[in-house]
């Protein structure tokens, strides 16, 4: 059983969805939100000038040099490589300063409450998406370029140097960053550029994600490839939100019962299940049904070291339109012993107060 997923540009089923117009300002969570998902090539000479005004408007010289590498995992590298030539980290001054000034104004004008309000109508939503794949970038940059457990905490330091790039989106929606602001520089490179390193002497500036793949809650989701990609080829791979390994993938459309049951990692055979089908699973291992009422059928089986698939199988009373009755499984609480309490269970209810007039 497959499932959608949803690419930057495209709606889960494959549609193509209307290209969103870049923010104008503060306030317009729409367009940040096109520039938080933005894949393909960034435009060099705008987040260039971008990261200049930055500089300018946090009253330091301009950088003596700006680098393109193609991802984080690439920054972290090269930083790495230059260190003592860079010169001190600015992200203080350029960055958290002008948005704590900004914050502050706002809060102070618009009073707790208000300021609660502006960012849940703002920056709230797309912060909850966006925040969860910048941990996930950086975890990923620390796996993969630590020579050891000793070597991690200098990465991280690294990686709090970063400016977010198109992932300041929530902050910049929720913010104004005119040019009185000292915010206008890095909306600029918001709109423009990914993550970037700013140091007295130089910046290193990294592209967008070639790809990005969501589903519709906004978690990284793809069954058949990287669900976010760099030009570099470093990637993330993941189903649902659930980080799996990109050879797991490949073996999604080979599943069989037997293969669920022996994988030993208890979230990777969730996924298999998933991808599977809970049904199709209880149907081709010989599942037996444990009760059936007027409600419909509770089917049960174990699976080694996790809880027991427990699943209610319904038969819809309304006909489709060829005349046939379709048929539902409903997955429920490995503790239900009854059909009704299952469908109960779904609607909120206790098995005693679930009395539909009619059942659809």
């Amino acid at each position: 059983m497959g499932h959608a997923v949803m690419r930057h540009g495209e709606t889960h089923d494959g549609e193509t969805m209307r290209r969103l117009q870049g923010p104008g300002g503060g306030g317009e969570p729409t367009g940040w939100r096109s520039v938080a998902t933005a894949t393909g090539p960034g435009a060099r000479d705008a987040a260039e000038a971008g990261v200049r005004l930055a500089y300018r408007r946090a009253g330091l010289a301009e950088p003596e040099r700006v680098v393109w590498v193609a991802s984080p995992l690439a920054a972290i590298r090269l930083l790495r490589k230059e260190a003592g030539r860079l010169g001190a980290s600015v992200r203080h001054a350029l960055r958290d300063k002008p948005l704590a000034a900004q914050r502050e104004l706002l809060h102070d004008r618009l009073g707790p409450t208000g300021w609660s309000t502006h960012w849940r109508a703002t920056g709230a939503d797309l912060w909850e998406t966006t925040a969860p794949l910048v941990e996930r970038i950086r975890s990923a940059v620390v796996a993969a370029s630590a020579r050891g457990p000793k070597d991690e905490p200098a990465i991280r330091v690294l990686l709090l140097d970063a400016v977010l790039g198109q992932h300041e989106a929530a902050w910049l929606s929720a913010l104004d960053p005119g040019p009185g602001s000292g915010l206008d520089g890095l909306a600029v490179v918001a709109n423009s550029a990914g993550w970037w390193w700013p140091y007295e002497k130089v910046v290193v500036l990294s592209e967008r994600p070639t790809e990005l793949w969501r589903d519709e809650a906004g978690r990284l989701d793809r069954s058949d490839g990287p669900a976010l990609a760099y030009p570099d080829g470093f990637a993330l791979h993941a189903w649902r939100g659930l980080p799996v390994p990109g050879e797991f993938l490949d073996r999604l459309d080979t599943l069989t019962p037997a293969l669920i049951r022996d994988e030993e990692n208890a979230e990777l055979r969730r996924v298999m299940l998933e991808h599977y089908g809970y049904d199709r699973y209880l149907t081709e291992s010989g599942a037996e049904p444990i009760h059936r009422d007027q409600t419909g059928v509770l089917w049960r089986i174990a699976l080694p070291g996790d809880e027991d698939v427990v699943m209610v199988e319904v038969v819809n009373s309304t006909p489709e339109p060829d005349g046939t009755n379709r048929t539902y499984w409903l997955r429920v609480p490995p503790s239900t012993r009854t059909a009704r309490e299952g469908v109960a269970w779904t609607f909120g209810l206790e098995a005693d107060a679930y009395a539909p007039q009619r059942q659809t």
